[in-house]
């Protein structure tokens, strides 16, 4: 793999990222599950870097192991409670538009409403497109695995 472009850091960019993660922690979505939701992204943009991260960051609001390891394989694993797998399916039907999905449907935006405010939902869907926004910046600039926010 070729070494990562090396780019000056915008400073207005850095503050409106700054302003989006604080609206998203300030939307009552308990942290572990936007950390799943951000590893869940990564691992199907195949963000290695976001991947890395993830997984330490969510260690560190105390995610286990058991769960971190299933979180590609959530719909088959008894690990996840109900509203963590309909935020799960949201993250995948927003991910995956570019594979010709069917996107965010009515019964998965239902899903998801069911479990979480519309507060909740707005950040969890911010969330989502933040963590699409750094992987594709991630790739674009061919970073690799090992660094930690």
């Amino acid at each position: 793999m070729t070494a990562p472009t090396k780019r000056a850091a915008n400073p207005d960019v850095i503050t409106a990222i700054q302003h989006l993660t604080r609206a998203i922690h300030a939307g009552g979505v308990d942290p572990r599950l936007l950390g799943l939701v951000h590893l869940r992204a990564s691992q199907i943009n195949g963000c290695s870097p976001c991947v890395y991260a993830g997984v330490a960051a969510a260690k560190k609001h105390g995610e286990t192991d058991e769960r971190l390891h299933n979180v590609v394989a959530w719909r088959k694993t008894p690990f996840f409670t109900d509203a963590e797998r309909a935020a799960l399916a949201l993250t995948e039907a927003a991910t995956r538009l570019q594979d010709g999905a069917a996107g965010v449907t009515p019964e998965i935006r239902d899903a998801a409403a069911a479990h979480f405010t519309e507060e909740q939902l707005s950040a969890l869907t911010l969330e989502i497109a933040l963590t699409n926004f750094f992987n594709r910046i991630n790739r674009t600039n061919g970073e690799q695995a090992g660094k930690t926010w």
